[in-house]
């Protein structure tokens, strides 16, 4: 069986930690690097539902996307999710924007989700590495036709600025980073993201972007999948589960 820290190793050589932007806290954050491991279970948050059913899996490790440890914990009681890992001895891997970044990363996945087609990085002033991906849709769409597709592609409810331009390059960036809107002004037709606030929207359209809001869990969800069945086939030996997470965010 391998160790917390060879897993950790593999990630790594996917999503190198070393690129994290530099507010992140991305790594190895709980846990002994030297455990045998024979049981993980992935999710793209630590919640204590998500806890639960590591411990419901037997897991001595979690793999999450969103850091378990992310502002410096002050304390750690009974009852809070590092405490309850630490206590199970579940070690915890989060790959947050290092698998945004990497090569068949979050933002990777979500490009491919939505269709699109000669996909490349694109290096903006507001990141440390290229998180953003830009691709061209297959033909072009207006923004009403736009936003059907993403909504079908990704299952999920959404919100429109429609510049009224006509959509044939891309950009896409899951998660919030609604401060990278105005770098791609005149760069490309559409935004899709995550979460983006009522002056993005605004200033988008009126400067002739248009811009998609598809939710955060929506935008970001389906990279775990495509991360559990890399590691799978490194390491057959282990059993790999992706928790069934919902999104914790109802929309009425």
């Amino acid at each position: 069986m391998p160790t917390v820290r060879e897993i950790f190793d593999y990630i790594n050589s996917l999503a190198p930690f070393a690129t994290q932007e530099s507010w992140d806290n991305s790594g190895l954050l709980l846990g002994d690097p030297d455990k045998k491991v024979s049981r993980v279970s992935l999710a793209l948050d630590t919640t204590t539902k998500t806890v639960r059913a590591a411990k419901e899996n037997g897991a001595e490790l979690m793999i999450t996307h969103h850091p378990v440890i992310f502002s410096p914990a002050k304390k750690i009681l009974a009852g809070s999710v590092p405490y309850e890992l630490l206590t199970n001895g579940i070690s915890a891997i989060s790959a947050h924007t290092c698998l945004d970044s990497a090569e068949g990363g979050v933002n990777d996945t979500l490009a491919a989700i939505l269709e699109l087609e000669d996909i490349y990085p694109l290096e903006l002033d507001g990141t440390d590495t290229p998180l953003v991906r830009v691709g061209r849709l297959k033909a072009p769409m207006s923004g009403d036709e736009f936003a059907k597709h993403v909504k079908a592609k990704l299952g999920c409810s959404l919100r429109l600025a429609n510049a009224g331009n006509t959509i044939s390059t891309v950009a896409v960036c899951g998660g919030s980073l609604s401060s990278l809107t105005y770098e791609l002004i005149g760069k490309v037709d559409a935004f899709v993201t995550g979460d983006l606030t009522h002056h993005y929207f605004i200033d988008a359209a009126d400067s002739g972007l248009t811009a998609v809001a598809a939710g955060h869990f929506e935008t970001e969800n389906p990279v775990i999948t495509v991360l559990a069945d890399k590691l799978s086939r490194q390491f057959p030996d282990v059993e790999f589960t992706v928790i069934n997470q919902e999104n914790p965010v109802v929309y009425y």
